[in-house]
């Protein structure tokens, strides 16, 4: 047997910490949790992201009474981005989200497996690094790379 050790890079920031850019970025991914659709679970997520270009677009989770149906809102704003910009890589994805009594949360929220699998996909398809912001109200959390949140990832060298 063997052990081996795996470490990844991350940053942690304070919100007064970050450059004018990123904290447009996580505002309006903070603002995108205003139009999340979630009666069930009461936990609203927002995604913004800043594409190549300087575009920056936005979306939420969408929930739906058979759960399998909604949508997170990572997987919800980089569809759309690649759908309606294709030509423009994804450069930063900020996700912020409230808890059941509206307030945004303390401390950074991470993404599902299937987002991450599509952040992976995003990354590949550009050919370039998906930097992403993790948004709490007290700590950001950066990340340069996907593999750095999907270790061991799954992607097209398996087809």
């Amino acid at each position: 047997m063997k052990e081996i050790s795996l470490s990844i890079t991350y940053r942690l920031y304070s919100p007064s910490e970050l450059c004018a850019a990123d904290a447009e970025l996580v505002e309006a991914a903070r603002q995108a949790t205003y139009s999340s659709y979630a009666p069930y679970s009461h936990f609203s997520v927002g995604a913004a992201v800043r594409l190549a270009d300087g575009t920056l677009l936005s979306g939420s989770n969408q929930e739906n009474a058979a759960y399998p149906s909604g949508l997170c809102a990572e997987r919800t704003t980089l569809f759309y981005a690649n759908s309606r910009y294709p030509e423009w890589a994804v450069h930063t994805l900020a996700i912020a989200a409230r808890g059941s009594d509206g307030a945004f949360l303390t401390q950074p929220i991470s993404p599902c497996g299937a987002c991450r699998q599509v952040m992976l996909e995003v990354q590949h398809r550009h050919h370039q690094p998906l930097r992403i912001l993790l948004c709490g109200t007290e700590a950001i959390v950066e990340f340069n790379r996907v593999e750095d949140l999907l270790p061991f990832s799954f992607d097209e060298s398996f087809l």
